[in-house]
Order: structure tokens, then C-alpha cells, then sequence
């Protein structure tokens, strides 16, 4: 599976149930024609999941073996705890109040009594977690998604997506950790933290690992801008 950032990983969990849905298949035309880089690209997928397999993914099985189940869950919910930031504002820059609303509730309730994220006490109080980023805003905005893209190290993307990459970046607590070995360690933890959380469902992927992948990632894109509301054109 050709996973090295972390974002794109926490995103094919949720595409899974479009495949369930019969979404995917569609997609194969459609996707062709938004990846004229597929030379480009293909290579650059190969070189990311070479790395996956013989480093990431080994490392992430480890972490899971050796973590306990508390810890593990403590852990992943810290760091969905600071992506709730990006959801805030991502939310507010497209006109979602309410979500925004909600997105606040989650970071004062857990940041507080989940004791810095690591319980997820306001999902159960029914402040249910988004899942915005720039590029979803710029979609929503109106700007085309551009040619698909593949980035080394970081993974499936298109222009739209990797350029909203950039102000997101802002919004995560790396750059304005000063301390070069704990800014490294804590990006390296959460980016295990979030390939291991995938390690049963990269078991959906078939057929041609790419043309799948790319699938679902355009597919997932388009379903998180429109709010679940995709197109069907049978």
C-alpha cells in the first residue's frame, strides 16, 4: 500500500465504504482522463510503496503489536484532537458554522477533560469529528481539482490538493516546534499512529494497486467536498 503521509492514510479509511457502494467502478473512465501524468506518477507510486512495504508498514505492525489498545487509542485520538484545528478553520473558511461550532465544542471538551485529546470525551456527548482541509475549501470555492498527482513520500493528490497542503501546514503544531529531534519524533509517531489504524483495510485494495488507489482517492475528494452528495449518472 503506498503510504508515506500521514493525512492521505487517515482518508482511504472512510473511502472504503464507497467501494461497498459501488462508487468505485465508475470511476475508471473519469479518472483516466483527470491523470494525463500517469507516466509521471506511476513511478513515483512505486517508489513510495516500496518504502511502505519494507519500511513503513513493518514499523507500524511492531507499534501495534507492542502497543496496548488504551495507549494506541489515547494516542491516535491526541493527534485527531490537533487536526481538529485544521477542521475549524477549514469549516469556517467554507461557510459551515455549525460544523465550526461543533469543531470548537470538540477541542475546549477534549482538550480539557480528554486531558489533551487522548479521550475522546466530546463524541460522546454527540460533538461528532469533520474531516476538512484546504483543498476541500478551495473545492468548495470552485477551483478545479486539477491533474491527479502522486508526491513522493506524501502520496496521492492533485494540484488543488497538494497546493492546499501548504496553508494546512500552518495549522498543525510542527513549525513552531523549534526543537529539530522532538518536532521529527512526534511527525514520526503520528504518521505510524495513522498507518497502522489502516492495516485491515488496505486489505480492500485489488486488481491494479494504482488505478485503485487513484480511484479512490478522486472519488473520496469529490464525496468529502460535496458533503456525500455525489453525482450519479445512471
Amino acid at each position: 500500500m503506498h503510504v508515506i503521509g500521514a493525512r492521505w492514510i487517515a482518508r482511504l479509511g472512510g473511502l472504503m465504504a464507497l467501494v461497498g457502494l459501488g462508487l468505485l467502478p465508475a470511476m475508471g473512465q473519469a479518472a483516466s482522463e483527470e491523470d494525463p501524468w500517469e507516466g509521471f506518477n506511476r513511478p513515483i507510486f512505486r517508489f513510495n510503496d516500496t518504502l511502505d512495504t519494507y519500511a513503513l508498514k513493518p514499523i507500524a505492525q511492531g507499534y501495534r503489536a507492542v502497543t496496548p489498545q488504551f495507549l494506541e487509542d489515547g494516542v491516535h485520538n491526541v493527534f485527531g484532537n490537533i487536526g481538529d484545528v485544521g477542521n475549524l478553520a477549514n469549516n469556517l473558511l467554507q461557510g459551515k458554522v455549525h460544523d465550526a461550532g461543533v469543531d470548537t465544542g470538540r477541542l475546549i471538551f477534549n482538550t480539557t477533560i480528554g486531558i489533551l485529546g487522548f479521550f475522546d470525551v466530546a463524541k460522546h456527548m454527540g460533538l461528532q469529528k469533520s474531516n476538512e482541509d484546504f483543498g476541500q475549501t478551495l473545492g468548495v470555492w470552485g477551483l478545479e481539482s486539477g491533474p491527479y498527482l502522486v508526491i513522493p513520500f506524501l502520496g496521492p493528490s492533485t494540484v488543488r490538493d497538494a497546493a492546499g497542503r501548504v496553508p494546512d501546514s500552518f495549522l498543525t503544531p510542527y513549525p513552531y516546534i523549534d526543537h529539530v529531534p522532538t518536532r521529527n519524533v512526534t511527525r514520526g509517531v503520528q504518521v505510524v499512529d495513522t498507518r497502522a489504524s489502516l492495516l485491515q483495510a488496505e486489505r480492500l485494495i485489488s486488481g491494479d494497486k494504482y488505478i485503485f488507489i487513484r480511484n479512490a482517492y478522486l472519488q473520496s475528494r469529490e464525496f468529502k467536498i460535496k458533503d456525500g452528495q455525489v453525482e450519479d449518472d445512471f
